[in-house]
């Protein structure tokens, strides 16, 4: 069957897209290798799963009367509420009619002669659309599991990407979590809480701040939605598509009892950025950020009441926030139960899984679960896990051999009217992604609107624009610390892949006035043709 649009993924940006262009006039159909929708809010159903931006700003902002309606019940959105928020979604605006759930996507190639994209899914259907948008998300494919033995072990084996639906019960049970990333430490404290035994194998630690998590108020949240629009307003046009106030001060311009008191507040307030934005330094300046990451290790001292202990759960070979920072309830706090025990990997390194248990340097340590929180090839992973053919059956994972390159995450040279949301080179994960998401589906819509008006049938980025973007990209991260870290934003976690910057750190506001003036320009740097060019030039 032939659409105007393909989409691959039901998560929101997929929802957003599938409900902008079917009001629009558009033909379009959403391809989902889940059941259900709400992408990796459908996958992710660990203990302790929650969003770390505050629900109020983590919500569609696109239909005043939707976020008039729901109500969200705590500062910080667990998995099951924003799986319902998802599916009260689907339902409002009947998106399920043009969704084909249990369909994955296994090869995409543009047919240049006929200007269409032909799309075939792991069952062998096939689907043609003018229009090839990617909206698989930023963490959808996890990091494979590079332990040897793991298939051997005896008892039960989970992936926190991969939770079964049904939950688990580790009660009375000797557990082992490898891994303390942000899926590793909002499920620790839980699964501490049931095990008889928790032992957490540790490579490198991460910085944690408290959640502050709480119920909300109906004041508060009447609050929030009387001045919802001029509060969406100012995160469209923010740093990271959350307000906040700008800082620009240094954090060597002040006194050390003035750091104190302004680190104290981030670490008291609860938010991802509140620390990272107490002085406007942090992230460029690695004396600057010495302060900070010294204040979060006191911090983690002052929790943890073993020494060594503590220690060990201090991070020390990365700038503070050049990876990303976790929000957490308790996590440190776990670390202090008689039952629960940390190794740390780079002292005794872990040699393999064995049908007993895990197997470090220097001992063996039996289980009856393992839980692997070992992370996702993030957001190069799902594009290039597909076989995806532009111009000249070009791979894309062969152009993206030595890192991603796009023209502002959206386009891609050689990859005609294919468009790809919060891909590599846009604000992404350094962002509230619903910001950025809103952002993309809007301005790909305004794209097809203007193709439509002009009679172009196909639209392709140039490759000087992308060389142009790409090197913008670069730049503006290599005048940060974020390099630094052997970070999953610099593709470092996954073994082979290249160590570039995936992400745009210019700000969410900045790089949106840039998206905005290229449309302004009749789409500077992307090529157009009609149907009866594209037939000339094959012929």
């Amino acid at each position: 069957m032939h659409h105007d649009v393909i989409i691959v993924g039901a998560g929101f940006a997929g929802m957003y897209l599938l409900h902008k262009l079917r009001t629009a006039g558009y033909t379009a159909q959403v391809l989902e290798a889940g059941d259900g929708v709400g992408g990796t809010w459908y996958w992710n159903r660990y203990p302790g799963a929650r969003c770390d931006v505050q629900s109020i700003d983590y919500s569609f902002s696109f239909d005043p009367a939707l976020e008039q309606q729901w109500q969200w019940s705590e500062k910080y959105a667990t998995q099951p509420e924003i799986l319902r928020y998802a599916n009260h979604v689907a339902d409002r605006y009947d998106l399920r009619r043009d969704i084909r759930f249990g369909t994955r996507v296994k090869q995409a190639r543009f047919d240049e002669q006929r200007n269409v994209w032909h799309i075939e899914s792991a069952n062998g259907e096939v689907f043609t659309a003018q229009f090839y948008v990617m909206a698989t998300g930023c963490l959808s494919v996890p990091k494979d599991i590079d332990i040897a033995g793991a298939e051997r072990f005896c008892g039960q084996t989970y992936h926190t990407a991969h939770w079964p639906h049904e939950g688990v019960d580790f009660s009375g049970k000797r557990v082992a979590v490898i891994g303390t990333g942000s899926s590793a430490v909002q499920s620790i404290p839980l699964i501490a809480a049931e095990a008889s035994q928790l032992t957490v194998f540790q490579r490198t630690p991460a910085f944690s701040l408290p959640a502050a998590n709480r119920p909300l108020d109906r004041y508060e949240i009447g609050a929030i939605k009387a001045n919802y629009r001029e509060h969406r307003e100012a995160a469209r046009h923010s740093a990271f598509g959350v307000p906040m106030p700008i800082v620009t001060t240094s954090a060597l311009e002040v006194s050390a009892e003035q750091r104190q008191r302004a680190y104290q507040a981030g670490w008291d307030g609860g938010t991802l950025n509140g620390m990272l934005q107490s002085f406007g330094d942090l992230l460029l300046n690695q004396a600057a950020n010495d302060t900070a990451a010294d204040f979060m290790r006191d911090k983690i001292r002052a929790i943890v009441r073993d020494p060594a202990t503590a220690e060990t759960l201090c991070p020390y070979d990365f700038p503070f926030g050049t990876k990303r920072p976790c929000l957490d309830t308790r996590y440190y706090e776990t670390f202090n139960l008689p039952h629960v025990e940390l190794v740390d990997l780079r002292k005794t390194p872990l040699t393999e899984i064995s049908a007993a248990g895990v197997r470090t340097s220097d001992r063996e340590r039996a289980f009856d679960a393992i839980v692997f929180a070992t992370g996702f090839d993030a957001m190069t992973g799902a594009l290039v896990n597909v076989d995806i053919r532009g111009v000249d059956g070009l791979a894309l994972k062969e152009k993206w051999a030595d890192g991603p390159r796009t023209y502002l995450g959206l386009g891609i040279a050689g990859f005609p009217n294919m468009f790809t949301i919060t891909g590599p080179g846009s604000p992404s994960v350094m962002s509230n992604m619903m910001v950025s998401i809103e952002q993309h589906v809007d301005w790909i819509a305004a794209c097809l609107d203007f193709m439509r008006a002009h009679g172009h049938d196909r639209i392709e980025a140039s490759s000087d624009a992308e060389a142009a973007w790409v090197e913008h990209v670069n730049q503006v991260a290599d005048a940060t610390l974020f390099p630094k870290a052997n970070s999953w934003y610099m593709g470092a976690n996954v073994p082979g892949k290249p160590r570039v910057f995936l992400p745009y750190i210019g700000g969410v506001g900045p790089y949106r006035q840039k998206c905005d003036e290229v449309a302004q320009a009749g789409y500077a740097g992307f090529r157009f043709a009609a149907a009866a060019e594209v037939a000339r030039s094959a012929g």
